[in-house]
This record gives structure tokens, C-alpha cells and sequence, in this order.
């Protein structure tokens, strides 16, 4: 569906005010795709970034000021987010051996099991597979990178 019937707007002021409202709302699109497929698995999106994140250096733990940096959503509040992987079982927390002011944390077997069976289905994450070609995909990453890009 174009843009223009999702959000029964006809005319847009130019072809970049277009652009940043059809982001928008693909982004507010595809977050929901993701919190329905997280939802059997009990966990959020913020949540699966951080289990991904730590499943990353494992075996080594992360502060969570290094998980902050990290995310994808730099608003997130990451030291909450622990919290509550750790009260669900999924991560493990110590106290830094090098800084007794910090937290490291590091993802369980049981974190590494639940983001195995995420894994197990995996492909149904691939919310455009069918809809874009590989090289689609990347040329959309570039153009993507290229939007982001603050130099001038």
C-alpha cells in the first residue's frame, strides 16, 4: 500500500517531506511486526537488543553503559532493561572487579535459550523478504545510511 492511502493524505508539500512521513511510518509499522513476533517469547524489542548485544561478547560481560552505546534506541533506559532480564531469568549480574561502581552483565544459558528459539524462527522476521530483492535491501540500507549522514 503507497503512503498516500495508508494515511489518506493526497499531497505532501515535496518528495522529502514524503519520504520522512513514509519512514515514519514504516518504522511505527515495522516495530509492531516485531512486538507481536517478541510477544510469545515474553520479552520486548528493547529486551531483545540487549540479549542480542550480550549474546554478542559472550563470554565476556558488558557494563551498562556500554550496552547504552550499543542499542538501537539510544532513549532507552538500558540499566531498567537489565533489571528486568535479570528478574526473568535470561542474564546474570556482577559486580565489576575493576570498578566496584559498576555492573557487568553477561546473558545465561537461559537468555541463550530463548534467543535460540527466536532464532529457530528467525525468517519470519524478514518482514520484506518477499517484497524486495537482496540487492533492494541493500540499496535501501545505503540510502538509509546516506539520510542519517550529518556531514556535509
Amino acid at each position: 500500500m503507497r503512503i498516500e492511502e495508508a494515511i489518506n493524505q493526497k499531497k505532501f508539500r515535496n518528495n522529502r517531506q514524503k519520504a520522512i512521513i513514509n519512514i515514519l511510518y514504516t518504522n511505527n509499522w515495522m516495530q509492531n511486526q516485531l512486538k507481536g513476533f517478541l510477544k510469545p517469547y515474553g520479552i520486548t524489542q528493547q529486551q531483545f537488543n540487549v540479549l542480542r548485544i550480550l549474546r554478542g561478547q559472550f563470554p565476556e560481560p558488558l557494563t551498562t553503559s556500554v550496552i547504552r552505546k550499543r542499542m538501537l534506541d539510544k532513549m532507552s533506559d538500558a540499566s531498567r532493561i537489565v533489571d528486568r532480564l535479570y528478574k526473568k531469568g535470561l542474564i546474570e549480574r556482577k559486580t565489576c572487579p575493576l570498578d566496584k561502581r559498576l555492573v557487568d552483565v553477561l546473558i545465561n544459558e537461559e537468555g541463550l535459550k530463548v534467543l535460540s528459539k527466536i532464532d529457530s524462527h528467525s525468517e519470519e522476521m524478514d518482514f520484506f523478504k518477499t517484497k524486495l530483492t537482496t540487492d533492494e535491501a541493500l540499496l535501501l540500507s545505503d540510502l538509509l545510511d546516506k539520510f542519517r549522514d550529518t556531514e556535509d
